[in-house]
């Protein structure tokens, strides 16, 4: 499945998207989190800045 949503994303304009991957602490029990999603290139910046507040 993962390889027939790759191919997709290649064709037409798949190519201005970027998967970003934030990482969260939990403060209970320190374990990592990662949220995960695909962001049009123009808002990565955006979108990681607010991850980081």
């Amino acid at each position: 499945m993962a390889k027939k949503s790759v191919a997709s994303l290649q064709k037409g304009g798949g190519k201005e998207y970027t998967k970003v991957i934030i990482t969260t602490r939990s403060p209970k029990t320190g374990a990592y989190a990662f949220k995960e999603g695909m962001v049009h290139n123009d808002k990565v910046k955006d979108t990681v800045a607010a991850a980081t507040k």
